[in-house]
C-alpha cells in the first residue's frame, strides 16, 4: 500500500490555532462552551491519562459520550495520545455496543455515562478526570489509524472501517482546495452523531480554527428552534442529509447559510429549488473513502456528483475493470481506508489492486453505478448490490434479515426500501410466519430494536404466505408488494394529559389532522428522525425523558402514553 500524500496533521493545526487564538470559542455545546485554550488543556490532560494506561500508536479507544463538549474532547485527546477512536453511541442496544467493543479490540473507553455493562473489564476513563501525568503529543505517521466507525454489514455483522490520520488530513485539505471550506474563521453547526462518518468532516474543523456549535437533539429536530440557534451563534454553515433538511430546512432558506448536503442523493425537485439561490454543496463519498470523495455546488437543473476532490482518483469501470462511460465507481488515493478491522477476507473483496497505479496501491469498489460525462462530471445511477440508504443511513439488508430470521415465529424474511405514506423512504420487512406461529408487529420491532440501532429497525412489517422467487431461486425483491398504510377510520379518542399531548405531537410531525389512541406510530409513517422529534417535544412539554428506542418498544399511542406515565412516576418498565 502506498503512503498517503503528506498534508499537515490536524492535531498540529489545532495546537497552532490554540497558540494563536487561545480565547476564541472552539466548541459551544448544550452543556458548556470551551475556548481553544481550554480545549487544548482538557485534551492534553485526557491524552496524558490514556498514555499512562499504555495507550499509544495503533491502539483503539472507545468513545461513549452523550451529545456535549465531550464529543470534541474525547476524539481529539485520543488522537493526541496517538491512538484511533471508536464511537459507541450510548443510545445503541448494549448487545450492539458489546459486539463493537470486542470487534474493535479496545484498549480503553472514554465515557461520561456511568457504568458500562458491555465494557467487559476495560479501563473506563471519564473525559474530565484529573491527572498530573506528563504528556507530550505523539508525532503521528500518515498511516496511523485515526478512527474505526462501524457500518451495517452484509453478512449480518457490523463491520469496522479503519481510516488513517493521513486520509483525514487529506480530506480537510481537499475540501479547502475545492472551496467547500472557505478561508478564514467559520462557525460550523455540528449535526451528525460521532457514530457516523459525516461527523468527522464536522468536528475536525475545530482543528483548522473554526468554531463548532453542537446541535442538541431538540435543536436539530425543531425547525424554529434550529433557526434561532443558528442565528444566535452566527453559524455560517451546517451539514444535513437531504431527508433531514427536508424535515427542518423550511426556516433556513435565504439566510446566507452554506448548506453541505450528503449521505444520500438530493432529490431533483430539492436540487432545482436549492440551485435558485442557496449556497449549497453536494458531497458524496463512502465511509471506506474517508467521508467525501466528490464535491460540487448545487447548480443547474439536474443532480450530479461533480468531480473528485484533489486527493481522490476516480475510475468508472466495467466488469473486466476496463474504463467505461457507465459502470461501477472505484476510488483510489490517500482517502482509501486501511480496510475492515479484523476482516481480511472482506477487505480483500472490496479493496482491490489499482491496475492504473504503479505503486501497488489499492482502490475501493464502491458498488455505486455512475455515468461519467465528457467533462468528467459523475452522475449517480444507483447501486450494483442490495445496499440501501434510509434517510442518509447506510443499511445492509442482510444484517436486518439475519436478525429477523432469529425470531422463532418466522420461517423467512427479507427487507427492502419502500416509499412511505408521506413520500419518504422507509425500511420494510416482508415476513413469512412459521406454521402455527403468531407474532405481532410490535414483537418483531422490539426483537430488532434489542440489538440493532433505531435507524436499522424496519418501519413496516408485511406478512406474506411465501417470498416471491426468481426462476433462479433467489428472492425477487422487485415482486415484493408496496407498503400500504391501513389506519382505522374511527377509534378511541385520546384521553388524559399524556395521550392528548402525544396525539397532538404525532399529528403535527406526521402531518395528520388527528390521531386516535390506538394508532401505531410506524403505520402512520413515523421513522427514527421523527421519533426523535416526538421524544424531544415530550421532554419539553412535560419534563419526561424517554430514549428514542422507547417509541419502537411502544409504537401504539396508548401504550407509549402509559409508559411515559410510568417513567414520570418512577416505575419505568
Amino acid at each position: 500500500m502506498s503512503e498517503p500524500q503528506e498534508t499537515q496533521d490536524l492535531v498540529a493545526r489545532f495546537l497552532a490555532t490554540a497558540t494563536a487564538v487561545p480565547d476564541r470559542i472552539a466548541v459551544h455545546a448544550p452543556d458548556a462552551s470551551l475556548t481553544f485554550a481550554e480545549l487544548n488543556e482538557r485534551t492534553a490532560r485526557l491524552a496524558g491519562r490514556l498514555r499512562a494506561l499504555g495507550v499509544g500508536r495503533g491502539d483503539r479507544v472507545g468513545v461513549s459520550a452523550r451529545r456535549g463538549v465531550h464529543w470534541a474532547v474525547a476524539p481529539l485527546a485520543v488522537w493526541r495520545a496517538g491512538a484511533a477512536y471508536v464511537p459507541l453511541d450510548p443510545a445503541y442496544p448494549d448487545d450492539r455496543l458489546a459486539f463493537v467493543a470486542a470487534d474493535a479490540r479496545l484498549r480503553a473507553v472514554v465515557s461520561d455515562t456511568g457504568a458500562l455493562p458491555w465494557a467487559d473489564g476495560l479501563p473506563v476513563l471519564g473525559p474530565d478526570e484529573a491527572g498530573e501525568d506528563r504528556f507530550d503529543d505523539v508525532a503521528p505517521h500518515a498511516l496511523d489509524p485515526a478512527y474505526v466507525i462501524h457500518t451495517s454489514g452484509s453478512t449480518g455483522r457490523a463491520k469496522g472501517v479503519e481510516v488513517t490520520r493521513g486520509a483525514v488530513n487529506a480530506l480537510v485539505a481537499g475540501l479547502e482546495e475545492r472551496g467547500v471550506y472557505p478561508a478564514g474563521h467559520r462557525v460550523v453547526g455540528w449535526n451528525a452523531s460521532l457514530s457516523f462518518d459525516a461527523s468527522v468532516q464536522q468536528w475536525a474543523r475545530v482543528c483548522r480554527g473554526d468554531t463548532l456549535v453542537l446541535l442538541s437533539d431538540d435543536d436539530r429536530t425543531d425547525p424554529a428552534r434550529l433557526a434561532k440557534l443558528l442565528d444566535e451563534h452566527h453559524v455560517t454553515e451546517v451539514d444535513f442529509t437531504p431527508s433531514h433538511f427536508q424535515l427542518v430546512g423550511s426556516g433556513l432558506r435565504g439566510r446566507g447559510l452554506r448548506l453541505l448536503l450528503g449521505g444520500e442523493p438530493i432529490p431533483e425537485r430539492m436540487w432545482r429549488s436549492l440551485a435558485e439561490g442557496e449556497d449549497a454543496w453536494n458531497l458524496y463519498g463512502p465511509t471506506e473513502c474517508t467521508v467525501d470523495a466528490t464535491a460540487t455546488r448545487v447548480a443547474g437543473s439536474a443532480p450530479h456528483l461533480g468531480h473528485p476532490l484533489a486527493h481522490v482518483r476516480a475510475h468508472v469501470l466495467d466488469a473486466t475493470l476496463t474504463p467505461a462511460g457507465t459502470g461501477e465507481l472505484y476510488l483510489a488515493g490517500p482517502a482509501v481506508a486501511l480496510g475492515y478491522a479484523g476482516r481480511p477476507g472482506l477487505t480483500a473483496e472490496r479493496f482491490v489492486a489499482d491496475p492504473f497505479a504503479a505503486d501497488g496501491s489499492r482502490m475501493y469498489r464502491t458498488g455505486d453505478k455512475v455515468r461519467q460525462r465528457p467533462d468528467g462530471t459523475l452522475e449517480f445511477l444507483g447501486r450494483t448490490d442490495r445496499q440501501i440508504k434510509v434517510r442518509g443511513f447506510r443499511v445492509e439488508p442482510g444484517e436486518v434479515e439475519d436478525r429477523l430470521r432469529e425470531h422463532p415465529a418466522l420461517s423467512a424474511a427479507v427487507v427492502a426500501l419502500r416509499t412511505g405514506p408521506d413520500g419518504d423512504s422507509l425500511l420494510a420487512a416482508y415476513c413469512v410466519t412459521a406454521p402455527d406461529a403468531e407474532v405481532s408487529d410490535e414483537e418483531l420491532r422490539a426483537h430488532c430494536a434489542a440489538t440493532l440501532p433505531a435507524h436499522v429497525v424496519p418501519s413496516a412489517f408485511v406478512r406474506l404466505e411465501a417470498l416471491p422467487l426468481t426462476p433462479g431461486g433467489k428472492v425477487d425483491t422487485a415482486a415484493l408488494p408496496e407498503v400500504t398504510t391501513v389506519t382505522t377510520a374511527a377509534g378511541r379518542a385520546p384521553e388524559g394529559e399524556l395521550e392528548q399531548l402525544i396525539a397532538g405531537v404525532w399529528a403535527e410531525v406526521l402531518g395528520r389532522d388527528s390521531v386516535h389512541a390506538d394508532e401505531n406510530f410506524f403505520a402512520l409513517g413515523g421513522h427514527s428522525l421523527v421519533a426523535l422529534r416526538v421524544v424531544s417535544r415530550l421532554k419539553r412539554a412535560t419534563g419526561i425523558v424517554l430514549p428514542t428506542k422507547d417509541v419502537y418498544r411502544f409504537p401504539r399511542l396508548s401504550d407509549l402514553a402509559r409508559h411515559a406515565e410510568s417513567v414520570r412516576s418512577g416505575g419505568a418498565s
